[in-house]
């Protein structure tokens, strides 16, 4: 149909949830989610160099990523407010900001407290609003696949993971790594500025509304008010990303102490999360038919799985294979707590509630990555690090459970449906 006799109503459709425009919305998505994921890997790479720079030990080395997970949650739900009121892309222009001038500024950094607080105050930031923004953002342009686009929005943050590592590791024996943190923040301004231009549009009023219905009519009765739910959702996030950071934190200087070298161990952390990608596009199919709960709870019980296989092996194709492994258990379970916000709460609250609950995964993260630090320093190995991670997932595992046990309704009603 030509566009100058095409009607309001069949315009307004290509904008309408599960459209064209939405899948095409949800590829943008999907770059300025990986883009701006840089922020929380790089400093993953560097680690080993900044600690030899710098000349301290590994928990003071670890601190910066700590710091950027901080700075991370604070963007997430700052960000995810501001996304609630005004739209997806001031918000991302301001991520897209910090990002940019955080790692100009950390690449001259002097000294180590320098180089932590721009993490914390910029980078942490700017890759803060590339996460969970972007999934409630994505979340109002689809109702029957909302579970899919959600995980797959979530999924640049662990392509970033795949493919960030590996071009940072080519870089710095080229231009060091602080050569390599001033390139990157150029790179931001060229690649992330135009992609959130794309993002401008917002969804209709009537789209917002009809959201607002699906979850009227999808709510999960567990029992239990919306306000200890919410707790306890950010508790369960807390305690299995404190369990997590321990492969993904530390699995570069763990393969450096083994003496592997700290490229294998990008390697490694490249292969755990490309194939958490897999992991997390197959939580979504997943979550579409089960609901966020269940799927919450399947991928809590096998990263567990997971982290007790590093107790056990620690040879170098073992590794290879644990973190794949690894990889594959764990990806889709931080955007389940997204899932799931968006199974309970208004549309008009995704931004900050989501936010809310993927800040509580963040602090695991920030937690778990320094106290492993801890634990090295004093024992002198990882061994200890990983059983914390256990006895953490354990933890999420309880409150998981027993969530799916006390549900009354255990699918949630698709909006078509209820219609």
């Amino acid at each position: 149909m030509n566009l100058s006799t095409q009607t309001p109503a069949a315009a307004a459709d290509d904008y309408a949830p599960d459209g064209r425009y939405a899948f095409i919305r949800m590829g943008v998505s999907l770059l300025v989610a990986t883009l701006a994921g840089v922020g929380m890997w790089a400093v993953i790479v560097v680690l080993p160099k900044v600690q030899a720079e710098f000349g301290v030990d590994r928990a003071a080395a670890s601190a910066p990523y700590t710091l950027t997970m901080l700075g991370f949650a604070f963007g997430t739900i700052t960000l995810g407010r501001l996304a609630d009121r005004v739209g997806i892309m001031v918000p991302m222009l301001i991520a897209c900001v910090c990002l940019a001038l955080g790692f100009v500024l950390a690449g001259l950094a002097p000294s180590l407290v320098m180089f932590s607080a721009v993490h914390l105050l910029l980078i942490g930031i700017g890759a803060g609003g590339g996460f969970a923004p972007m999934m409630a953002d994505i979340s109002h342009w689809f109702v029957k696949r909302r579970g899919l686009a959600v995980v797959i929005v979530a999924s640049g943050n662990y392509l970033a993971g795949a493919l960030w590592p590996l071009i940072i590791n080519a870089l710095m024996p080229l231009i060091g790594w602080r050569g390599t943190y001033m390139a990157i923040g150029g790179f931001i301004v060229l690649t992330l500025l135009p992609a959130t231009l794309f993002l401008r549009r917002r969804p209709s009023a009537r789209m917002m509304t009809e959201a607002d219905n699906a979850t009227k009519a999808s709510v999960v009765d567990v029992g239990v008010s919306r306000r200890l739910l919410i707790g306890l959702l950010m508790l369960a996030g807390f305690s299995c990303c404190t369990a997590m950071s321990m492969p993904q934190v530390h699995i570069v200087a763990y393969c450096g102490d083994l003496g592997y070298g700290v490229a294998r161990g990008a390697e490694m952390l490249s292969l755990m999360l490309f194939l958490g990608i897999v992991s997390r596009i197959g939580s979504g199919f997943v979550a579409d038919a089960i609901g966020g709960t269940a799927t919450l709870l399947i991928g809590s019980l096998m990263q567990g799985v997971a982290l007790l296989l590093y107790l056990y092996f620690d040879g170098l194709t073992s590794l290879y294979v644990v973190s794949g492994i690894f990889g594959l258990f764990q990806g889709g379970i931080v955007p389940m707590y997204a899932v799931i916000c968006r199974e309970l709460l208004p549309p008009r609250e995704a931004g900050a509630k989501i936010g809310l609950l993927v800040s509580s995964t963040i602090v695991g993260m920030a937690f778990g990555g320094y106290f492993s630090g801890v634990i090295f320093d004093v024992t002198g190995s990882y061994r200890m690090a990983f059983l914390n991670g256990v006895l953490w997932n354990a933890l999420n595992l309880a409150i998981v459970g027993w969530l799916l046990w006390r549900r009354r309704k255990s699918i949630p009603v698709p909006f078509a449906t209820a219609a």
